[in-house]
């Protein structure tokens, strides 16, 4: 089982997609993370089983 699972980020500052990898090991979470584009921070809302993620959610912190 892979915890780190790829997924891909709509930016809300600058609409730009980028790809980054979530830890799903512990479970349901949140936290920030910088868009790789225009630098601004993103806050990730994230529903997740290890190994799966179930949905997430980008928006400005």
């Amino acid at each position: 089982m892979h915890l780190i699972q790829e997924a891909f980020i709509d930016c809300p500052w600058c609409g730009e997609s980028f790809s980054t990898q979530i830890d799903t090991s512990p479970g349901d979470h949140e936290h920030i993370e910088d868009c790789t584009v225009c630098c601004s921070p993103i806050l990730v809302s994230v529903e997740c089983t290890p190994g799966e993620i179930l949905s997430f959610d980008c928006s400005r912190p």
